[in-house]
């Protein structure tokens, strides 16, 4: 069966006020316009302007590109101007209105690649966990955006795997790829492709490469992004290390790009390396690539600076224009192309890959739930009060009597264990619901003692008997209504 035929047509749906683009569907490890059959190269740009700060907890705050329609307006002309087809976003408020942004990319051929994941809502790469939090908001941002005909594909994850120590946060990235693929199939008339997009570290590029898209089809990322910046000031396609990257992917299962390029280490950026990236050298391995970035920041990697409302575009746009305008990249005909490869082998575990390819269960509001009715000592208000932000510090009141507690009780069931590939039957719940489970457990332990444990539980009644049937209860595909009412997303 063919690729094209597992993933499903990007189908052309009329949204109001937005102009319909053509469908982009994958085949193979190729991108085509479904309705010209034209191979689609990508000729992307990073937008993600920074505003400030926020006196929050002292934490950057990004806000939402997106929600922004005089400066979408302002700014999709000037990349229709450049040459662009493609934008990536990395941080959206689900909640807010994008249509008039959407819009103006609509109109100016321009399609949209959007993260998912926040800094809030994201695998640590540190303790990584994938849990019912990170699932609601993932799906609340695709209900946000694949109304929308411009919308491309989603990315899962950026940059979360960065090196040789933190290679167990693929695991659970690859969950939320398998789940969102999932949520989308089932729920969704059309189909967008989910991906990642990695780093380019020298240590683990090859075996990050083949674990996203090995295993069982519906566990494989549709597309892999490679963040690359080998190629500074006026290098070439061997010197570059461009030669040896193109290699490596020569018999890849999906189609991959570069997610990010345009080293800066030599300025102003002539982007001589456009030319490579499509021409004949690569065109037939990469599908194009996306410049980092729009804006002027503190980096240095901005293609415009952006001031009280102003565009100033800098030399790096007007360089970029003209490398963009030299180029023509010729690919194949949709209908001609009927090559498909087979998944690569998941990579051997070793001292520098230690992700199993067993990955976490998807997370279940239900199984949590469930879990949390048949207990009888159970976390506080004076917890949920503090995780919620209205007093104490949550790191040491939630932290510290979980690991208090995990060392008196078995903390299997809530622990996850991405190495060997065992997972507890409610490591994806919440903290709260987590520490509830071990206090009950301590209670059933010891039954002489108390429900108390500083105030932090409190004695319930408990509403289920058989905790056992709990982790059978298949995951909930759309958040909760609480969730609707309550969530809210941060930027950092």
């Amino acid at each position: 069966m063919q690729i094209a035929a597992t993933l499903g047509i990007i189908w052309l749906l009329a949204t109001t006020g937005v102009n319909a683009l053509h469908p982009i569907e994958i085949k193979g490890n190729k991108l085509f316009d479904s309705v010209t059959k034209n191979q689609f190269f990508i000729k992307g740009v990073a937008y993600q302007p920074r505003d400030g700060h926020t006196t929050d907890n002292n934490k950057w705050t990004i806000s939402d590109p997106l929600a922004d329609s005089t400066a979408c307006a302002r700014d999709a002309s000037l990349m229709q101007k450049l040459g662009m087809n493609v934008v990536r976003v990395y941080e959206v408020d689900p909640s807010k209105n994008h249509d008039q942004c959407m819009k103006s990319f609509a109109d100016a051929g321009i399609y949209l690649l959007l993260d998912i994941a926040t800094p809030k809502f994201s695998v640590n790469r540190k303790t990584p966990e994938y849990d019912t939090r990170l699932y609601s908001a993932y799906r609340k941002t695709v209900d946000a955006f694949i109304k929308y005909d411009n919308i491309l594909a989603f990315v899962a994850g950026n940059e979360v795997t960065n090196d040789k120590t933190n290679t167990l946060a693929s695991a659970y990235v690859k969950a939320a790829i398998r789940d969102t693929k999932k949520f989308i199939k089932n729920t969704k008339k059309r189909y967008i492709p989910v991906g990642y997009a990695s780093n380019d570290d020298e240590f683990i590029r090859d075996a990050i490469k083949d674990y996203f898209t090995c295993g069982q089809e519906d566990e494989q990322a549709d597309f892999f992004g490679v963040n690359m910046y080998e190629w500074c000031g006026d290098s070439t396609f061997e010197k570059s290390g461009y030669a040896d990257r193109t290699k490596e992917f020569a018999n890849y299962n999906k189609p991959v790009f570069l997610s990010e390029y345009g080293c800066n280490l030599v300025t102003p950026r002539e982007f001589t390396d456009v030319e490579s990236l499509y021409g004949s050298q690569m065109t037939d391995v990469w599908s194009g690539g996306v410049v980092y970035e729009w804006t002027q920041e503190n980096n240095n990697y901005g293609l415009v600076k952006v001031a009280n409302g102003q565009v100033e575009l800098l030399d790096d746009y007007h360089n970029l224009q003209k490398a963009l305008a030299k180029v023509s990249p010729k690919g194949v005909h949709m209908d001609a192309y009927n090559e498909q490869r087979q998944a690569p082998q998941c990579p051997q575990q070793s001292e520098v890959w230690k992700a199993s390819a067993k990955l976490p269960p998807t997370p279940s509001d239900g199984a949590c739930g469930c879990m949390q009715d048949t207990l009888s000592c159970t976390a506080s208000d004076q917890v949920m009060n503090t995780v919620a932000g209205t007093g104490g510090n949550s790191t040491s009141v939630l932290g510290d009597q979980i690991d208090m507690l995990c060392g008196l009780v078995s903390c299997d069931d809530i622990s996850g264990d991405a190495e060997k590939g065992r997972y507890g039957a409610f490591s994806f719940c919440s903290g709260t619901e987590k520490l509830s489970w071990l206090y009950n457990l301590y209670m059933e332990k010891n039954k002489n003692g108390k429900c108390e444990f500083d105030g932090n539980a409190r004695i319930t009644s408990p509403k289920r008997k058989d905790v056992e049937t709990c982790a059978d209860i298949q995951a909930t595909m759309d958040p909760t209504e609480e969730e609707e009412e309550n969530g809210t997303f941060y930027f950092r």
